[in-house]
């Protein structure tokens, strides 16, 4: 085939958009390798990764690699539809992360969930696809010195000084393995980076997100009855998994009521982070 009649990558992409939308293509399924899209196209196989990689940039497209075929990406749900918070949060600071000032303020039980969702923008910072100039993040946890709500041990007095340890441990693992890996973008990337924890005197009843003063992620923490092994122990115990907490999400330009919800939380935070909250060591 002569090279003035050969596809694009752009229009080998419209092409794929259009099986997409149409359910030619449907949710789930492998595309056809590389070399017979190349083959179909009467293409380089370059320019069928360069398509590939598009779709996957506009979230049609699943495990775009060289190895492996990829998928036809499932539809995410609408944004009013609430997701567990280990499923949305991670997307949300996706796009905190594309601005050039990063400011993120978290009021949570644990730093869990907000650890394991900002793997992926730090692993989008290291490709090279993400490039902020300046991450500021300020969370607010649980003091040690306070008798915890939850969790707390299900059996009385004699077992919360296990549960409290439990906690404790879990608490300063995750904040420091979420502050190493921020921190250590100062010297991979040259990028100002801030990680900063304060102590409440109080077990915060709900989690919630503030991503650059645009959006506020809120989520109850529900209380249930759970035994887990610890160190060797049964413990029974009210506590609250955090990362299946349904999370909803309010932004600031969706309307006044939406935005009012993110102003007051953003006022909320500010309150807790200069009057009441103490610093923390993680230790």
């Amino acid at each position: 085939m002569d090279d003035r009649h050969r596809r694009s990558a752009e229009e080998i992409a419209d092409v794929l958009r259009e099986r997409i939308h149409t359910g030619t293509l449907k949710a789930g399924a492998r595309l056809p390798t590389q070399a017979e899209l190349a083959a179909e196209f009467d293409v380089e196989r370059g320019t069928v990764r360069q398509a590939l990689r598009t779709l996957q940039t506009e979230g049609l497209l699943a495990n775009v690699s060289k190895g492996s075929p990829p998928r036809v990406a499932t539809p995410a749900p609408a944004r009013e539809a609430p997701q567990p918070s280990m499923v949305a949060l991670a997307p949300r600071l996706d796009a905190a992360f594309a601005a050039s000032e990063v400011r993120i303020d978290a009021v949570c039980l644990t730093a869990e969930t907000l650890m394991l969702a900002m793997s992926e923008p730090v692993r989008l910072i290291h490709q090279g696809r993400l490039r902020p100039s300046s991450v500021d993040v300020r969370i607010l946890l649980p003091s040690r010195d306070i008798s915890l709500a939850f969790p707390a041990s299900a059996e009385g007095r004699e077992g919360d000084a296990r549960v409290h340890h439990r906690w404790l441990n879990q608490r300063n693992a995750q904040g420091q393995v979420l502050r190493h890996n921020l921190l250590a973008l100062r010297t991979s990337h040259d990028i100002d980076v801030r990680v900063t924890f304060r102590a409440l005197p109080f077990t915060p009843p709900i989690k919630l997100y503030l991503l650059n003063g645009e959006e506020a992620l809120f989520a109850y923490y529900t209380v249930t009855r759970r035994a887990e092994e610890y160190e060797a122990d049964r413990l029974d115990m009210y506590d609250a998994l955090g990362g299946r907490s349904l999370l909803f999400s309010f932004e600031k330009g969706a309307g006044q009521r939406e935005a009012a919800f993110v102003a007051e939380s953003q006022n909320w935070f500010d309150a807790l982070w200069e009057t009441i909250a103490r610093d923390l060591t993680l230790s």
